[in-house]
């Protein structure tokens, strides 16, 4: 039985311990779909990932959570870019540098700086699709809030920048914070709007100097909460720009702080007039586990 070096990686944080832990597997060549399947379910975090060589780009990743493969996630981009850094994969020796990333949502480029164990991560995004609006009644019953927390004129909607996520703007911090949803629902939600997950926001903040604070769920994914997620905060600044909310060219995004493990996302977008063209978001990781699994 081959045994495979494993980090537990925490993503858009420099404390160990906050933010969002991810498995990382930067050597994963011979791994099988099912064995990548069993180790994210056996390491249990949101979101494990799995780097091979690619003919096409830099790196193949491959992101899997504890149910199934998703086509693109934003904080293992984060942790397994860390990861490569750290196991000298990619050398920062001369400075910054942009590598490509394969995904089955595409090739996409990441810039990466810092130096080992203290890297910045810049994720590019593939291009915003906005895809079918949700019913009001239906989110709301679902999260169990009143319709009336959502805010009046936006209506929830499916948005993909690699993975298509419910968006759903709240009006307070504290219907953010009391938020405790029917996962029953929320999987049948999930599944009739054909979104991988549920982002709910709002733009108040605690810190004046962030710009949104968001929580996370995935219940047709086995994800009961993510604590800080690249992905769909892709998707929810593309929503904000397109829908006049917040057409700012960059900002920073609280996420996590409710459950514990408080983290913090760089936002970036480019757009023409109502539309935005490019998203990006970025952060820092930290290592908080090494070892190896058996497969």
């Amino acid at each position: 039985m081959p045994d495979y070096h494993l980090k537990l990686v925490d993503a858009f944080t420099t404390t160990p311990y906050t933010g969002n832990p991810c498995g990382v597997i930067t050597r994963a060549t011979g791994l099988t779909d099912d064995q990548m399947q069993k180790i994210a379910r056996e390491v249990n975090a949101s979101e494990t990932v799995f780097a091979f060589p690619s003919n096409q780009a830099d790196v193949r990743v491959r992101f899997f959570t504890p149910g199934r493969e998703i086509p693109l996630a934003g904080h293992p981009t984060i942790s397994v870019m860390h990861a490569l850094v750290e196991d000298g994969q990619i050398d920062l020796s001369n400075g910054p540098v942009t590598v490509t990333e394969e995904t089955n949502a595409g090739i996409l480029p990441i810039d990466i700086s810092g130096t080992p164990g203290n890297t910045r991560v810049r994720m590019t995004q593939a291009a915003p699709t906005f895809l079918a609006t949700m019913d009001r009644s239906t989110v709301a019953e679902a999260l169990r809030i009143d319709a009336s927390d959502l805010v009046d004129e936006a209506s929830p909607q499916v948005v993909s920048t690699g993975t298509p996520q419910g968006m759903i703007m709240v009006r307070t911090l504290e219907v953010l914070e009391t938020l405790r949803p029917n996962f029953e629902l929320l999987a049948a939600l999930e599944e009739r709007y054909e979104s991988f997950s549920t982002h709910v926001f709002t733009l108040q903040t605690f810190d004046p100097q962030n710009r949104a604070h968001a929580r996370h769920f995935a219940a047709n994914a086995g994800i009961p909460e993510d604590p800080v997620t690249g992905s769909a905060t892709g998707g929810m600044a593309a929503y904000l720009w397109k829908h006049g909310y917040l057409r700012e060219p960059s900002y920073r995004v609280e996420q996590g702080d409710f459950i514990g493990r408080a983290g913090r996302v760089d936002v970036e977008v480019e757009g023409e007039g109502a539309e935005p063209r490019v998203v990006r978001i970025a952060g820092s990781a930290v290592t908080v586990f090494e070892g190896t699994i058996r497969v």
